[in-house]
Formats: C-alpha cells, sequence, structure tokens
C-alpha cells in the first residue's frame, strides 16, 4: 500500500512537471527568428534546471507465485495425447460429397479450438507449398507441434486440392486446412472418422 502511494505521488509529480514545461514551450515565441528562439530555449532550459524536481526510483512489486496461473496450461504429453484421442462429438462433424461419395470431416476451425482447448501450447507451420508440374493441382506440407511439460512431439501430412477448384475459396487454403486436420489427425485428433470410413 505504501508503494502505491508513493507511486500515485511520483506519478502527480510527473503530471505537474510536464504541465509546466508544455506551458512555457507555448509561451516561447514561435514567430522571432532563429537566433531570438535560441536563446528563448537556452532561457527555458535555464529555469527547468533552477526547478528542483524529486526523482524517486520505482521498483515494481515483486509478484508471488500464486499471483501466476500455471495450472492447466501445460501437462505432461502423454495427457495431452489422450485428451487429442476422445471422440469428436457428433455436432461438430460435417458431411460434403465429392465425386458421388460422402465423407464426414471437421472443419479446421472448430480442429484450431479443440488444440487450443486440449493442447493450448501447440504450433502449426506450412513446411511446403508445390504445384504440379501441369499446374492442376498444389499440395501443402502442414506440421503440428504439441508442447508437453515433458516432452514435445510432431506430426506432419500433406493436403492436395484442385487449382481449378475455387468453389469455397483458395486451392492453397483448402491444401493446407486439409493438410493441418490430417496432421492433428496423426495426433489422435478425429482419427476415428478415418476408421470409419473404411
Amino acid at each position: 500500500m505504501a508503494s502505491l502511494i508513493k507511486l500515485k505521488s511520483i506519478l502527480q509529480t510527473s503530471s505537474r512537471h510536464h504541465h509546466r514545461s508544455s506551458s512555457m514551450l507555448l509561451k516561447s515565441p514561435v514567430w522571432c527568428s532563429s537566433r531570438s528562439y535560441a536563446r528563448g530555449a537556452a532561457k527555458a532550459k535555464e529555469k527547468e534546471k533552477d526547478t528542483e524536481i524529486e526523482e524517486t526510483v520505482v521498483v515494481p512489486l515483486q509478484s508471488t507465485d500464486s499471483d501466476v496461473p500455471i495450472h492447466g496450461i501445460t501437462r505432461p504429453l502423454s495427457h495431452i495425447l489422450k485428451d487429442l484421442s476422445q471422440k469428436i462429438p457428433d455436432s461438430f462433424i460435417k458431411v460434403r460429397v465429392e465425386d458421388g461419395f460422402s465423407m464426414k470431416y471437421v472443419p479446421w476451425h472448430v480442429v484450431n479450438w479443440m488444440m487450443n482447448t486440449h493442447a493450448p501450447e501447440w504450433s502449426g507451420e506450412v513446411r511446403s507449398i508445390t504445384y504440379s508440374p501441369d499446374g492442376k493441382s498444389v499440395s501443402v506440407v502442414y506440421r503440428v507441434t504439441i508442447y508437453g511439460i515433458d516432452a514435445e512431439i510432431y506430426r506432419e501430412s500433406s493436403g492436395t486440392a484442385s487449382s481449378s477448384d475455387t468453389s469455397f475459396g483458395d486451392p492453397v487454403q483448402k491444401a493446407e486446412a486439409m493438410a493441418f486436420r490430417r496432421a492433428c489427425a496423426r495426433l489422435g485428433l478425429g482419427l476415428h472418422l478415418y476408421h470409419e470410413d473404411l
């Protein structure tokens, strides 16, 4: 409490100092020649030196370990993988039809949300983007890394989309979303959907 009161008085002192120096600048003539302006600025600096302002060093309050929430952020890798391997509720699963076949999938943004929920310290990166020689398709390789308190693990996977298919966005984005979902499935998230399709 004492350090809070001291901090408050320092802020008031510095705001008074700022007000004084800005009011002195407002009173200095802007229209005069550069020589008289330089003399006016030098006089203002001398007045500032004459005015003593108490300077106090503020030491930040030291936080205790109980102030920092660390529980639930990083967990053992085995716990994270166990959570990711749980069956995804049907309400998150979508169905799309391609070439006469219906396929179940989980949208990438739902997979992203689940990763944030179960493995908050995960990271993902596009490793490569490759166009086919004829330019008709694009493939993306994506890596997902999970960081546990005891270890880290990563999985990579690829996704391919037709360059001519722009029905739901950019082909590179489609290939990236597919590769991301597949890399997460290699870590257990939604893997049961692939077994159901067999």
